[in-house]
């Protein structure tokens, strides 16, 4: 018999917990502490079988993956796991599991909830601000000691953020926010979603471009799906028009990135501020040489509080499940 099914037909023969759970790849460190006190963790990367095999030991056993946004759930994955009965994602989009199949198979789907909505709120109003007043332009400015030389960079002031219309793509919980926070600076507020919110005092637009139309600014922070995939086009992006500035704190993708470097480099739009792109880490050099342009590392979300705020999430889920109680964040 083969090693690797040897090692198989060992790992399979060991009784296994009730509560186990599937780490296909590592998470931070503290997370997975945090799981291993409570939980039996298997980790696929450290078993010596190829990850096929090590699935097919574990199959019976897994009732709940435990998984990231930066790697796929596809559906060989999730057909390799008969018994899985529970997807934990510890991001807010879930554009990298197979919701398709989950459904098919009745598999429950949670995602990171409220936990990164305050902290990606603030970021995207820093970007907005930031691109609106040349922040950044102005400190590589000073750090380059072209203030001493040339002095005040009179003809690039920037523009205020107060009273300007901002139209926000997505109005969840860290839309929400968003609009919350650009209302104390007298902004006047409309958004674009699936469906009009019946409690929401916004005007909404069911048409996205329409939105732009009628906006100073463009704050994308819907999820990326197949209907999403590009949303914001050339003719959203035309719409903004040359004063206009798109921020980006969704999905790089929701945005047609080679339209929206176009667009920049022949003036048709004033401004980005960018923390997501679509083939990270990757960057248009374009992007890189535009003042008008903040450019951000997908770091939104990267606070200690959110941190906190997830594992509680990560770790209610799984009481939940396995009290058989409602889900905190289901999908």
């Amino acid at each position: 018999m083969a090693m690797a099914a040897v090692a198989a037909a060992a790992e399979a023969q060991v009784e296994r917990p009730s509560n186990s759970i599937l780490l296909l790849f590592p998470i931070l460190p503290p997370f997975e502490e945090a799981l291993s006190r409570k939980y039996h963790v298997l980790r696929a990367w450290e078993s010596s079988m190829p990850t096929h095999e090590f699935l097919a030991a574990h199959a019976r056993d897994v009732r709940v993956l435990v998984c990231s946004g930066l790697r796929p759930v596809d559906s060989a994955t999730l057909q390799r796991l008969p018994g899985l009965e529970c997807v934990v994602s510890s991001s807010s989009g879930v554009n990298h599991i197979d919701l398709a199949e989950c459904r098919r198979r009745g598999i429950a789907v949670t995602n990171a909830g409220d936990a990164f909505s305050q902290d990606v709120a603030d970021y995207a109003v820093g970007l907005l601000l930031d691109c609106l007043r040349r922040i950044s332009a102005s400190d590589r400015y000073v750090r380059s000691g072209q203030w001493s030389q040339q002095g005040q960079l009179l003809g690039q002031k920037g523009r205020k953020l107060s009273g300007k219309h901002v139209g926000i793509v997505g109005l969840g919980s860290i839309g929400s926010e968003i609009a919350k926070r650009l209302e104390a600076f007298g902004c006047r507020i409309a958004y674009n979603s699936r469906t009009k919110k019946a409690s929401v005092p916004f005007p909404y637009f069911s048409s996205v471009c329409d939105l732009a139309a009628e906006s100073d600014a463009l704050i994308v922070c819907c999820a990326l799906t197949d209907e999403t995939y590009h949303f914001i086009n050339r003719d959203v992006l035309l719409a903004l028009g040359k004063e206009g500035v798109v921020i980006n704190v969704g999905r790089g993708a929701l945005i047609d990135e080679k339209e929206l470097v176009r667009c920049l480099v022949q003036g048709e739009i004033g401004g980005a501020g960018l923390d997501v792109f679509e083939e990270e880490p990757h960057v248009p050099q374009e992007l890189i040489t535009m003042d008008n342009v903040v450019l951000s590392p997908h770091r939104a979300v990267l606070t200690p509080e959110s941190f906190t705020a997830l594992l509680e999430v990560i770790l209610g889920n799984l009481e939940a499940f396995f009290s058989n109680k409602p889900l905190l964040s289901p999908v």
